[in-house]
């Protein structure tokens, strides 16, 4: 039996298991939002979006309720638009900075929808989706920005065909669809931290 390669970040707390794609230093809840990447595909870009379930406030359980098809419409309005949606991430960044993950790397999480990307449709297929706990008008926690950076290095170690230059936005690759992360996400502050 093979020991499964490991990527060690900086921070011994925070590794990647190439081989179960999970997040050691993450807290695992898996998401059925997930399916199986296209054989021989190639993970090269990561897709940074932002989140709050109810829209606006933080720190409750929507959104792992979103991601997990366990949603109650009865606990707020809104849900009842989005009771029926399939979507996922791969991970989920609190407010905190703590990481939630919801699906393994490998695998193809349900997070960018229509979208476009380097003259490439499908973009679930190679990226990979990180969710920060926030909302457009709101700006993101010390914590969130040191998570990030500390996350996007890991995987660039294990997955080295993402480079700063494929890191999108949601917003990015589904302009006039999706806004996320939003105008005061400090993109400069983030890539300059990775």
């Amino acid at each position: 039996m093979t020991t499964p390669r490991i990527a060690k970040q900086s921070r011994a707390s925070l590794q990647i298991d190439f081989g179960s794609g999970l997040i050691r230093g993450a807290r695992f809840v898996a998401s059925p939002h997930c399916d199986t990447r296209p054989p021989g595909v190639l993970i090269d870009t990561l897709v940074i979006h932002s989140i709050s379930l109810p829209p606006g406030r933080f720190g409750g359980s929507g959104i792992e309720q979103l991601f997990c098809s366990t949603l109650n419409p009865d606990e707020d309005p809104y849900y009842h638009e989005i009771k029926d949606l399939k979507v996922s991430a791969h991970v989920l960044i609190r407010r905190n900075g703590e990481l939630v993950q919801f699906v393994p790397l490998h695998q193809r999480a349900w997070h960018a929808g229509q979208s476009y990307c380097e003259g490439r449709t499908r973009i679930n297929d190679f990226s990979i989706g990180i969710e920060l706990e926030g909302a457009d008008d709101l700006p993101f926690e010390d914590a969130q920005y040191e998570s990030l950076a500390r996350l996007t290095r890991v995987i660039r170690q294990v997955y080295p065909a993402v480079t700063p230059e494929r890191i999108y936005g949601h917003g990015d690759i589904a302009p006039g669809r999706k806004t996320d992360p939003g105008p005061l996400f400090d993109w400069k502050r983030y890539l300059n931290a990775g």
